[in-house]
Protein backbone atom coordinates (compact mmCIF):
# COMPACT_ATOMS: atom_id res chain seq x y z
CA UNK A 1 0.00 0.00 0.00
CA UNK A 2 1.23 3.64 -1.09
CA UNK A 3 2.08 5.80 2.08
CA UNK A 4 0.07 9.36 1.97
CA UNK A 5 1.49 11.85 0.77
CA UNK A 6 3.09 14.14 3.11
CA UNK A 7 3.92 17.94 2.91
CA UNK A 8 6.90 19.57 4.67
CA UNK A 9 6.58 20.77 7.62
CA UNK A 10 8.80 23.74 7.75
CA UNK A 11 8.85 26.91 5.09
CA UNK A 12 13.13 26.58 5.23
CA UNK A 13 14.63 27.91 2.27
CA UNK A 14 16.31 25.05 2.11
CA UNK A 15 13.27 22.47 2.01
CA UNK A 16 14.19 19.47 0.03
CA UNK A 17 17.87 20.82 -1.10
CA UNK A 18 21.24 19.31 -0.12
CA UNK A 19 23.09 21.18 2.59
CA UNK A 20 25.95 21.95 0.56
CA UNK A 21 25.05 24.30 -2.43
CA UNK A 22 27.91 22.08 -4.16
CA UNK A 23 29.19 18.82 -3.24
CA UNK A 24 32.62 18.50 0.21
CA UNK A 25 33.35 15.25 -0.93
CA UNK A 26 34.45 13.30 -3.62
CA UNK A 27 34.82 9.20 -4.96
CA UNK A 28 37.42 8.61 -7.80
CA UNK A 29 37.31 4.98 -8.68
CA UNK A 30 40.22 2.85 -10.22
CA UNK A 31 38.79 -0.31 -11.69
CA UNK A 32 42.02 -2.41 -12.05
CA UNK A 33 42.23 -5.77 -10.31
CA UNK A 34 45.09 -8.75 -10.73
CA UNK A 35 42.07 -10.73 -10.36
CA UNK A 36 38.58 -10.71 -10.18
CA UNK A 37 36.77 -12.12 -6.62
CA UNK A 38 34.22 -14.44 -6.64
CA UNK A 39 32.08 -11.90 -4.67
CA UNK A 40 32.45 -8.78 -5.89
CA UNK A 41 29.86 -7.19 -7.94
CA UNK A 42 32.09 -3.85 -7.84
CA UNK A 43 33.31 -2.05 -11.82
CA UNK A 44 36.59 -3.52 -11.56
CA UNK A 45 38.37 -5.56 -14.13
CA UNK A 46 41.52 -8.19 -14.13
CA UNK A 47 43.84 -8.57 -16.94
CA UNK A 48 43.77 -4.71 -18.03
CA UNK A 49 46.35 -3.51 -17.03
CA UNK A 50 48.13 -2.44 -20.21
CA UNK A 51 44.52 0.27 -20.34
CA UNK A 52 45.87 2.13 -17.13
CA UNK A 53 47.44 5.24 -18.53
CA UNK A 54 44.73 5.88 -21.11
CA UNK A 55 42.54 5.25 -18.20
CA UNK A 56 44.39 8.10 -16.46
CA UNK A 57 44.14 10.17 -19.17
CA UNK A 58 40.48 9.76 -19.55
CA UNK A 59 39.92 10.40 -15.61
CA UNK A 60 41.70 13.76 -15.88
CA UNK A 61 39.97 14.52 -18.95
CA UNK A 62 36.45 13.40 -16.71
CA UNK A 63 38.01 15.60 -13.72
CA UNK A 64 38.32 18.61 -16.30
CA UNK A 65 34.66 18.33 -17.98
CA UNK A 66 32.76 17.42 -14.67
CA UNK A 67 34.60 19.81 -12.08
CA UNK A 68 35.60 22.69 -14.53
CA UNK A 69 37.84 24.54 -12.17
CA UNK A 70 39.63 23.17 -8.72
CA UNK A 71 37.19 21.74 -6.38
CA UNK A 72 37.65 22.03 -2.43
CA UNK A 73 36.48 18.97 -1.04
CA UNK A 74 36.52 17.83 2.75
CA UNK A 75 37.08 13.94 1.81
CA UNK A 76 38.10 11.79 -1.05
CA UNK A 77 37.66 8.31 -1.62
CA UNK A 78 39.30 6.40 -4.25
CA UNK A 79 38.46 2.65 -4.45
CA UNK A 80 38.16 0.36 -6.85
CA UNK A 81 39.12 -2.28 -7.81
CA UNK A 82 42.55 -1.95 -6.54
CA UNK A 83 43.93 0.92 -6.52
CA UNK A 84 47.52 -0.30 -5.45
CA UNK A 85 47.84 -2.18 -8.16
CA UNK A 86 49.10 0.96 -9.80
CA UNK A 87 52.89 1.37 -10.54
CA UNK A 88 54.32 4.18 -8.19
CA UNK A 89 54.36 6.52 -10.75
CA UNK A 90 51.13 5.75 -12.11
CA UNK A 91 49.82 6.52 -8.59
CA UNK A 92 51.97 9.86 -8.38
CA UNK A 93 50.18 10.69 -11.59
CA UNK A 94 46.68 9.99 -10.07
CA UNK A 95 47.57 11.57 -6.74
CA UNK A 96 48.89 14.69 -8.34
CA UNK A 97 46.05 15.15 -10.46
CA UNK A 98 43.38 14.46 -7.95
CA UNK A 99 45.16 16.98 -5.72
CA UNK A 100 45.33 19.41 -8.46
CA UNK A 101 41.24 18.90 -9.03
CA UNK A 102 40.04 18.04 -6.11
CA UNK A 103 41.76 19.95 -3.18
CA UNK A 104 41.65 19.07 0.39
CA UNK A 105 41.06 21.60 2.97
CA UNK A 106 42.46 22.20 6.19
CA UNK A 107 42.02 18.80 8.52
CA UNK A 108 40.29 16.53 5.67
CA UNK A 109 40.28 13.15 5.13
CA UNK A 110 41.83 11.33 2.00
CA UNK A 111 41.49 7.52 1.84
CA UNK A 112 42.96 5.22 -0.40
CA UNK A 113 41.81 1.37 -0.92
CA UNK A 114 44.62 -0.96 -0.44
CA UNK A 115 44.67 -4.80 -1.03
CA UNK A 116 47.66 -6.55 1.04
CA UNK A 117 50.47 -7.97 -1.90
CA UNK A 118 49.93 -4.74 -3.64
CA UNK A 119 51.41 -2.37 -1.47
CA UNK A 120 54.83 -2.43 -0.71
CA UNK A 121 57.18 0.83 0.56
CA UNK A 122 57.78 2.44 -2.76
CA UNK A 123 54.11 3.11 -3.25
CA UNK A 124 53.08 3.78 0.57
CA UNK A 125 55.66 6.76 0.23
CA UNK A 126 54.00 8.56 -3.38
CA UNK A 127 50.82 7.82 -1.23
CA UNK A 128 51.77 9.88 1.47
CA UNK A 129 53.83 12.21 0.53
CA UNK A 130 50.53 13.16 -1.92
CA UNK A 131 48.59 13.82 1.52
CA UNK A 132 46.58 10.89 1.26
CA UNK A 133 46.60 10.08 5.65
CA UNK A 134 43.66 7.18 5.56
CA UNK A 135 43.93 3.60 3.89
CA UNK A 136 41.46 1.05 4.09
CA UNK A 137 43.29 -2.72 3.52
CA UNK A 138 41.11 -5.55 1.89
CA UNK A 139 42.00 -8.41 4.40
CA UNK A 140 38.22 -10.39 4.41
CA UNK A 141 40.00 -13.06 6.22
CA UNK A 142 43.07 -14.91 7.62
CA UNK A 143 42.49 -18.15 6.54
CA UNK A 144 43.79 -19.98 3.27
CA UNK A 145 40.62 -21.80 2.52
CA UNK A 146 38.47 -19.12 3.13
CA UNK A 147 40.73 -16.79 1.03
CA UNK A 148 40.36 -19.20 -1.45
CA UNK A 149 36.10 -19.79 -1.38
CA UNK A 150 36.82 -15.69 -1.45
CA UNK A 151 39.03 -16.30 -4.61
CA UNK A 152 40.94 -13.59 -3.07
CA UNK A 153 44.84 -13.80 -4.02
CA UNK A 154 47.17 -12.34 -1.34
CA UNK A 155 48.17 -14.96 1.35
CA UNK A 156 47.17 -13.92 5.53
CA UNK A 157 50.80 -13.09 6.20
CA UNK A 158 51.01 -10.22 3.71
CA UNK A 159 48.24 -8.81 5.86
CA UNK A 160 50.49 -8.00 8.75
CA UNK A 161 53.48 -6.78 6.41
CA UNK A 162 50.97 -4.49 4.79
CA UNK A 163 49.60 -3.20 8.35
CA UNK A 164 53.67 -2.42 9.04
CA UNK A 165 54.09 -0.62 5.97
CA UNK A 166 50.69 1.67 6.60
CA UNK A 167 50.72 2.17 10.05
CA UNK A 168 54.07 4.04 9.96
CA UNK A 169 53.42 6.44 7.26
CA UNK A 170 49.62 6.73 7.69
CA UNK A 171 47.88 8.42 11.33
CA UNK A 172 44.66 6.60 10.10
CA UNK A 173 44.14 2.92 9.35
CA UNK A 174 40.94 0.72 9.07
CA UNK A 175 41.06 -3.51 7.69
CA UNK A 176 38.19 -5.01 5.75
CA UNK A 177 36.70 -8.49 7.20
CA UNK A 178 33.97 -10.34 6.15
CA UNK A 179 31.95 -13.30 7.92
CA UNK A 180 29.23 -15.68 6.31
CA UNK A 181 31.98 -17.00 4.15
CA UNK A 182 30.98 -20.75 2.67
CA UNK A 183 32.38 -23.01 4.86
CA UNK A 184 33.25 -21.26 7.66
CA UNK A 185 32.30 -21.41 11.62
CA UNK A 186 31.86 -18.76 14.52
CA UNK A 187 35.34 -20.63 15.24
CA UNK A 188 36.46 -19.49 12.30
CA UNK A 189 35.06 -16.33 12.95
CA UNK A 190 36.32 -15.85 16.25
CA UNK A 191 40.35 -16.62 15.26
CA UNK A 192 40.17 -14.29 12.17
CA UNK A 193 38.57 -11.53 14.79
CA UNK A 194 42.03 -12.21 17.27
CA UNK A 195 44.29 -12.16 14.31
CA UNK A 196 42.91 -8.55 13.44
CA UNK A 197 43.27 -7.58 17.03
CA UNK A 198 46.66 -8.67 17.34
CA UNK A 199 47.38 -5.60 14.62
CA UNK A 200 45.62 -3.33 16.44
CA UNK A 201 43.52 -1.19 14.12
CA UNK A 202 41.86 1.56 15.56
CA UNK A 203 38.49 1.06 12.20
CA UNK A 204 37.43 -2.25 11.00
CA UNK A 205 34.92 -3.11 8.62
CA UNK A 206 33.05 -6.55 8.90
CA UNK A 207 30.61 -7.37 6.46
CA UNK A 208 28.66 -10.40 6.05
CA UNK A 209 28.70 -11.81 2.78
CA UNK A 210 26.11 -11.25 0.46
CA UNK A 211 25.88 -12.84 -2.66
CA UNK A 212 25.56 -10.51 -5.50
CA UNK A 213 23.21 -11.71 -8.23
CA UNK A 214 25.88 -12.34 -11.50
CA UNK A 215 29.04 -12.92 -9.48
CA UNK A 216 31.09 -16.29 -9.31
CA UNK A 217 30.10 -16.96 -5.88
CA UNK A 218 26.32 -16.21 -6.93
CA UNK A 219 26.52 -18.90 -9.81
CA UNK A 220 28.64 -21.19 -7.65
CA UNK A 221 25.70 -21.34 -5.29
CA UNK A 222 22.78 -21.56 -7.64
CA UNK A 223 24.49 -24.64 -9.11
CA UNK A 224 24.90 -26.53 -5.63
CA UNK A 225 28.79 -26.09 -5.51
CA UNK A 226 28.55 -24.08 -2.20
CA UNK A 227 26.50 -23.93 0.96
CA UNK A 228 25.54 -20.35 2.28
CA UNK A 229 26.28 -20.38 6.56
CA UNK A 230 22.99 -20.71 8.03
CA UNK A 231 21.16 -17.92 9.50
CA UNK A 232 21.28 -18.31 13.07
CA UNK A 233 25.69 -19.04 12.91
CA UNK A 234 25.69 -15.38 10.92
CA UNK A 235 23.37 -13.86 13.59
CA UNK A 236 26.02 -15.70 16.15
CA UNK A 237 28.88 -13.84 13.99
CA UNK A 238 27.42 -10.70 14.44
CA UNK A 239 26.42 -11.01 17.63
CA UNK A 240 29.85 -11.82 18.93
CA UNK A 241 31.77 -9.16 16.53
CA UNK A 242 29.67 -6.56 18.37
CA UNK A 243 30.22 -7.61 21.70
CA UNK A 244 34.35 -8.65 21.09
CA UNK A 245 35.17 -5.44 19.31
CA UNK A 246 33.57 -3.00 21.87
CA UNK A 247 35.49 -4.95 24.84
CA UNK A 248 38.14 -3.81 22.73
CA UNK A 249 37.73 -0.38 22.21
CA UNK A 250 36.20 -0.25 18.59
CA UNK A 251 32.32 0.79 18.75
CA UNK A 252 29.74 -0.06 16.58
CA UNK A 253 29.32 3.50 14.53
CA UNK A 254 27.68 1.83 11.36
CA UNK A 255 26.00 -1.52 10.80
CA UNK A 256 28.88 -2.67 9.75
CA UNK A 257 31.52 -0.64 11.13
CA UNK A 258 33.68 -0.28 14.16
CA UNK A 259 35.93 2.63 15.69
CA UNK A 260 37.79 4.44 18.06
CA UNK A 261 36.55 7.89 18.74
CA UNK A 262 37.80 10.31 16.25
CA UNK A 263 38.68 7.05 13.84
CA UNK A 264 35.41 6.96 12.23
CA UNK A 265 35.43 7.05 8.03
CA UNK A 266 34.18 10.95 7.50
CA UNK A 267 33.90 10.07 3.70
CA UNK A 268 31.16 7.11 4.53
CA UNK A 269 29.70 9.28 6.55
CA UNK A 270 28.82 11.53 4.24
CA UNK A 271 26.65 8.64 2.24
CA UNK A 272 25.03 8.07 5.44
CA UNK A 273 24.02 11.73 6.06
CA UNK A 274 22.69 11.53 2.07
CA UNK A 275 25.01 14.67 1.29
CA UNK A 276 26.25 15.75 -2.01
CA UNK A 277 29.25 14.06 -3.22
CA UNK A 278 30.83 14.03 -6.95
CA UNK A 279 31.90 11.03 -8.53
CA UNK A 280 34.57 9.89 -11.16
CA UNK A 281 35.56 7.09 -12.99
CA UNK A 282 33.98 3.79 -14.31
CA UNK A 283 30.75 3.21 -12.64
CA UNK A 284 31.01 5.67 -10.26
CA UNK A 285 27.88 7.45 -8.81
CA UNK A 286 27.29 11.44 -8.07
CA UNK A 287 24.95 12.71 -6.14
CA UNK A 288 23.66 16.44 -6.16
CA UNK A 289 20.65 18.51 -5.69
CA UNK A 290 18.50 15.26 -5.67
CA UNK A 291 20.11 13.96 -9.05
CA UNK A 292 21.87 10.81 -8.89
CA UNK A 293 24.08 9.77 -11.87
CA UNK A 294 26.09 6.45 -12.55
CA UNK A 295 29.00 6.45 -15.09
CA UNK A 296 28.70 3.43 -17.70
CA UNK A 297 30.21 0.13 -15.90
CA UNK A 298 31.43 -0.85 -19.84
CA UNK A 299 35.34 0.08 -20.11
CA UNK A 300 35.72 0.67 -23.57
CA UNK A 301 32.61 2.90 -23.49
CA UNK A 302 33.73 4.53 -20.41
CA UNK A 303 37.46 5.10 -22.51
CA UNK A 304 35.44 6.35 -25.84
CA UNK A 305 32.73 8.52 -24.77
CA UNK A 306 35.23 10.89 -22.14
CA UNK A 307 38.04 10.58 -25.30
CA UNK A 308 35.18 12.14 -27.48
CA UNK A 309 34.42 14.56 -25.00
CA UNK A 310 31.09 13.31 -23.74
CA UNK A 311 29.53 12.35 -20.67
CA UNK A 312 30.05 8.77 -19.53
CA UNK A 313 27.14 9.16 -17.16
CA UNK A 314 24.06 6.54 -17.77
CA UNK A 315 20.17 7.72 -16.88
CA UNK A 316 19.77 10.17 -14.06
CA UNK A 317 17.42 9.52 -10.86
CA UNK A 318 16.03 12.78 -9.72
CA UNK A 319 14.22 11.95 -6.37
CA UNK A 320 11.51 14.85 -5.23
CA UNK A 321 11.93 16.63 -2.08
CA UNK A 322 9.55 13.53 -0.39
CA UNK A 323 11.49 10.42 -1.55
CA UNK A 324 14.47 12.15 -0.62
CA UNK A 325 13.54 12.62 2.82
CA UNK A 326 12.31 9.26 2.87
CA UNK A 327 16.17 7.62 1.63
CA UNK A 328 17.42 10.32 4.10
CA UNK A 329 15.67 8.71 6.90
CA UNK A 330 17.05 4.92 5.57
CA UNK A 331 20.44 6.00 5.45
CA UNK A 332 20.82 7.59 8.44
CA UNK A 333 19.08 4.55 10.49
CA UNK A 334 22.43 2.90 9.07
CA UNK A 335 24.46 5.16 11.94
CA UNK A 336 24.14 2.80 15.26
CA UNK A 337 25.04 5.63 17.61
CA UNK A 338 23.57 8.48 15.96
CA UNK A 339 20.33 7.26 14.37
CA UNK A 340 18.03 10.23 12.94
CA UNK A 341 18.60 13.49 15.04
CA UNK A 342 14.74 14.85 14.60
CA UNK A 343 15.94 18.69 14.51
CA UNK A 344 19.21 17.71 11.99
CA UNK A 345 16.58 15.84 9.75
CA UNK A 346 13.67 18.27 9.54
CA UNK A 347 17.16 20.64 8.72
CA UNK A 348 18.04 18.78 5.98
CA UNK A 349 15.50 17.56 4.59
CA UNK A 350 12.39 20.30 5.24
CA UNK A 351 10.55 17.39 6.75
CA UNK A 352 9.07 16.37 10.16
CA UNK A 353 10.52 13.00 10.95
CA UNK A 354 7.16 11.75 13.30
CA UNK A 355 4.68 13.31 10.06
CA UNK A 356 6.63 11.48 7.38
CA UNK A 357 7.19 7.70 9.22
CA UNK A 358 5.52 8.22 12.55
CA UNK A 359 3.48 5.15 11.90
CA UNK A 360 6.45 3.10 11.36
CA UNK A 361 8.46 4.64 13.92
CA UNK A 362 5.65 3.44 16.47
CA UNK A 363 5.48 -0.14 15.67
CA UNK A 364 9.11 -0.53 14.84
CA UNK A 365 9.59 1.10 18.88
CA UNK A 366 6.88 -1.50 20.04
CA UNK A 367 8.61 -3.97 18.38
CA UNK A 368 12.12 -3.27 20.66
CA UNK A 369 13.68 -2.80 17.00
CA UNK A 370 13.88 0.90 17.63
CA UNK A 371 14.43 3.00 20.35
CA UNK A 372 13.10 6.72 20.62
CA UNK A 373 14.31 8.85 23.18
CA UNK A 374 12.13 11.87 21.96
CA UNK A 375 15.28 13.65 20.60
CA UNK A 376 15.83 10.70 18.24
CA UNK A 377 15.76 7.25 16.62
CA UNK A 378 17.82 4.31 16.17
CA UNK A 379 18.34 1.12 15.87
CA UNK A 380 18.22 -1.28 19.41
CA UNK A 381 20.41 -3.93 19.47
CA UNK A 382 17.87 -6.73 17.92
CA UNK A 383 17.20 -4.32 15.34
CA UNK A 384 20.69 -4.46 13.93
CA UNK A 385 19.97 -7.82 13.27
CA UNK A 386 16.56 -6.91 11.44
CA UNK A 387 17.93 -3.99 9.98
CA UNK A 388 16.87 -4.66 6.64
CA UNK A 389 13.17 -5.30 7.46
CA UNK A 390 13.11 -1.51 8.77
CA UNK A 391 15.34 -0.05 6.88
CA UNK A 392 12.83 -0.90 3.88
CA UNK A 393 10.14 0.08 6.11
CA UNK A 394 11.29 3.48 6.47
CA UNK A 395 12.49 4.02 2.79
Amino acid sequence: MNAPRVEPQTASATAGRPPWPRPRSAYVHIPFCAHKCGYCDFASLAGADHLSERYLDALEREMRMTLIEPRPVDTIFIGGGTPSLLGARALGRLTAMVRHWLPLEAGGEWTIEANPGTLDVEKADVMAEAGVNRVSLGAQSFQPRLLAALERNHAPEEVGKAVEIVRSRFPFWSLDLIFGVPGSTLDDWKADLEATLDLAPSHLSCYGLVYEKGTNLWKQRERGEVDPVEEETERLMYEHVMDRLESFGLMLYEISNYARPGHESRHNLVYWANDAYFGLGLGAAQYFEGVRTVNTREMSAYLKRIEAGESATGPNERLGPEERAHETAMLMLRRTIIGIDRDDFRTRTGFDLDALIGPVITRFVRERLLEDDGRRIRLTREGRFLADRVLCEVV
